[in-house]
């Protein structure tokens, strides 16, 4: 997780993320941000998650920097992937000195970088764009100008995956930026709005697919979407509990039979991170990279 020095509304994003709302007041929306973020950390520490916080900084500006899962992955055979970003203040997110830290106590076999399809004008922003069922190698993903099918083929030629792919619109017909803001996977539960996927036969292939790989399907209406109900993350504590994690909007969001429904499979654990919301117009799922490198 990414610490913010300077976060606030980033303009080069605005135009294809309608979940974004201006704020100018950049000193208090940063003071805000940084005390959700901290107090977010905290949270998954009492709970006995392994947190690895790195304090972002001043210069260059990366004002969605509290949002690594774009542009880097981490993963079981020890690769990470580093991807190709549509804004150009978040392509400066890329930093040597964070993959040079996790290796004190990580494993890093291979760094495959994707950022030079950014020159074809190509994107495919990490665990954003996808989301992937790691245990079964699928990586679902919704295309839209952040998301491209030549280098999502690539990361699944490079990696095994097999790739689902959709197109999905919110209630008003705008294309929805990010597979992660509409989908949440977790080993055993998928959070999905159905609705947001309008050709049915792509709603259809999303479902079996689930359905295959024996995961329970608990949709959420499109207002809860937009509360970020399907922005959620299953982490492992260091004693191995499951926890599902989440911000504050998308747990009151949801109902009680779905809070049930996602209690089987794990502690829900949530965080009030409304300004991060708000003017970042990204959640829980979006500030955390989960390493999944093998331990030194």
């Amino acid at each position: 997780m990414i610490r913010p020095v300077n976060f606030g509304f980033n303009e080069q994003t605005a135009g294809s993320n309608a979940f974004q709302n201006r704020d100018d007041n950049n000193r208090e929306v940063q003071e805000k941000a940084l005390k959700e973020f901290n107090s977010f950390v905290h949270i998954l520490r009492v709970n006995g998650v392994n947190v690895t916080v790195i304090d972002d900084t001043k210069e260059p500006h990366t004002p969605d920097s509290i949002f690594p899962n774009n542009w880097v992955s981490f993963h079981a055979d020890g690769n990470i992937f580093l991807y190709p970003m549509q804004a150009e203040n978040r392509r400066l997110e890329r930093r040597e000195d964070i993959i040079s830290e996790l290796e004190d106590n990580f494993k890093v076999h291979r760094i495959e970088d994707l950022s030079r399809f950014e020159l074809q004008n190509k994107f495919l922003e990490g665990t954003g764009s996808m989301v992937l069922d790691r245990e079964n190698k699928i990586a679902y993903a919704c295309l839209s100008p952040r998301t491209d099918i030549e280098v999502l083929t690539l990361f699944c030629e490079e990696t095994g995956y097999k790739a689902i792919t959709f197109d999905a619109f919110d209630e008003r017909g705008m294309a929805i930026y990010h597979t992660n803001v509409l989908m949440g996977i977790g080993s055993k539960f998928a959070v999905v709005c159905l609705d947001s996927i309008t050709n049915k036969q792509e709603q259809d292939e999303v479902t079996a697919s689930f359905k295959t790989t024996h995961k329970e399907i608990i949709p959420i209406s499109f207002d809860q979407m937009n509360h970020f109900a399907g922005n959620l993350l299953e982490v492992k504590s260091k004693t191995g509990e499951t926890l599902i994690v989440m911000s504050q909007t998308a747990f009151q969001s949801l109902n009680e039979q779905q809070k049930a429904a996602l209690s089987k499979y794990g502690k829900l654990v949530y965080a009030d991170i409304n300004t991060i919301e708000k003017v970042g117009g990204g959640s829980a799922r979006c500030m955390m990279a989960e390493v999944h490198l093998p331990t030194v």
